[in-house]
Parts: C-alpha cells; structure tokens; sequence
C-alpha cells in the first residue's frame, strides 16, 4: 500500500457575480500525463466532517486511480472546509452548497475543462446530497453523469434527535471514537490501518449541515432527485449507522431519480459508512470511474 499521493493543491477564487461570488474554493487535483481517450473532467465532492483529502488518503485515492485511468480529477473543499470559505447557513445548507458549487465548477470547466468530454460528479454523503441538488438544477456547463454513495432516504430517529441536541455553535468536532463507530463497519470489513489512516482527512462540521442532513433534506430528497436528468450511479454501504439501510431502501432511493434516463444503485455488502475506506472501496472507486468513462463515451458517441 503506497505511503504517498501525487496530487496537487488546487485554489480557485471565483471571479462572476451570483451566489459563489467573492469565495475562494480549495482542493487536490490529480492531472494525468495522458488522458484517456474521450476522458471527462471529475469534480469529487466530499462528506460532513471530512475534507476534500477524504479521496486523497494514501492507499485508499480516488485521486490516484482516477490518474491511472487517464480521468482528470478535482477533489473540492466544500465551503467552510480547509482553506474554502464559510457561508453563512441559511434555510438549507445543503442548497447553499449546490448553488455556490454550481457557478464554481462552470468557472473550473471554462478553465479546464478544453478537449474534455464534459463534468462527472463523484461524492460521498452530504456531498452526495449536494451533488444531487447541483444536478437537479441543471447546470449550464456539460454534466454527463452523478455517482454517490453514503444518501439515502430515511435516518434513525435517534441519529436527529442526537443532533438536534448539538450545543448552538458553528462548527461541532466530532469526538473521534463516535466518528469512527459511525463512520465503520464491522471489524474486517477494513484494514488494520484503519480507521486511524483516515484521520488526516478529518475537519469540523458546520452544524447546519448535520440538522440539513437529517431533516430538511429528508423531507425534499424525493421532489429534488426527480429533477436529475443525467445517469446515476448510487452506492449505499450494509453496515450504515447514518442510514436505516436495506435493499428496500436502497431501490427507493434510485427510483426517486424517475427522470434519469439510466439509475443503477446496489447495496455494497462488508462495508461502513464510508465505503471508500473499506476492503470494499478499490471496487467501488473503479467502478466510480468506469461509469464516468461510459457517461462520457456516450456523451461523445455520434447522435
């Protein structure tokens, strides 16, 4: 298992009016010495209380094996992560996201997005949710497809009301044995290297996104992913604490995507919440990238 990465850091300060205006957005970008033929440009969107480094972890890079495909890759911090800029939470955190994200990756495109077939967005959990939300608005840059893992429909009762009874601050940290128990599956569903090889990609939360996630966003996931018009790819882990979790579920979730003209969701057996760093997460990045590859060949196919 390699010890390193090769990524670089990406910044990009966005330069247009409208609701992204005056951020600077941070990240990691992988840039692969050949494409692959008819490659697409991946932006990675990452999950509540961790960093755009979630798909950088050495031995577990989303970054990496997009690279070795020859696939463009862009992992970004979301707003109030790393070095990105905080927005102040208003009705929905998560539509905020979408919003801002939407106007930053159609500046990123017109950067560099020249002899790529068009945009792939890959995201875990609450980036999961605000990815749905970017692809439901139908942005004006090209869109070719939306993989997820870590949403569903429905979270226990008692995953609210925990954190509804959060103290009223920004941001909380959350205490690294309760990260872990939610966050992991069952002994040997991953490698004694974790979870503590995830660590350096650990970051507060802002507590909106934690009440977005487990509420509001519950009650408009349906009438939201009925707007996505691109194929989906949806992952869901056996072992999710976040999630109430059953194959039930998980066909629920991909009929909500009724106006995608292709859904392909499955639950991931031997796997936690975040299926990436789990034996189970090679499969499932390469499978990831394999469906933007096809997104794009079909976006690049004649009419």
């Amino acid at each position: 298992m390699s010890s390193t990465t090769n990524t670089q850091a990406f910044t990009h300060a966005v330069t247009g009016d409208g609701p992204a205006s005056g951020l600077t957005i941070t990240g990691r970008q992988g840039s692969p010495a050949e494409r692959a033929d008819g490659a697409p440009l991946v932006i990675a969107l990452h999950g509540g209380t961790y960093t755009s480094e979630y798909f950088d972890i050495p031995g577990y890079s989303l970054i990496d094996r997009a690279v070795e495909a020859g696939i463009p890759i862009i992992a970004l911090d979301r707003p109030g992560y790393a070095g990105s800029t905080w927005i102040e939470p208003e009705e929905s955190i998560i539509l905020q996201n979408a919003e801002a994200l939407d106007q930053v990756i159609g500046e990123i495109w017109a950067e560099y997005g020249e002899g790529l077939a068009g945009v792939v967005l890959i995201a875990h959990s609450i980036g999961g949710a605000v990815a749905t939300a970017i692809a439901a608005r139908h942005p004006e840059w090209p869109l070719l497809g939306l993989a997820v893992s870590g949403c569903l429909l429905t979270v226990p009762a008692e995953s609210r009301q925990a954190w509804l009874d959060l103290p009223p601050i920004p941001t909380i940290d959350l205490p690294v044995p309760i990260k872990d128990s939610v966050m992991f599956g069952p002994e040997g569903t991953y490698d004694e290297s974790m979870p503590a090889a995830s660590y350096p990609s650990n970051a507060e939360v802002p507590r909106a996104e934690l009440l977005d996630i487990t509420g509001p966003w519950i009650e408009r996931v349906a009438t939201v992913a009925a707007e996505v018009q691109v194929p989906v790819l949806a992952r869901q882990a056996e072992f999710d604490a976040l999630w109430i979790t059953d194959a039930d579920q998980v066909a629920g979730f991909g009929a909500a995507f009724s106006a995608s003209p292709a859904v392909d969701a499955k639950l991931v057996p031997g796997s936690g919440h975040c299926i990436d760093f789990h034996h189970a997460g090679e499969a499932l990045q390469r499978e990831q990238l394999d469906f933007a590859l096809r997104v794009a060949a079909s976006a690049n196919a004649p009419a």
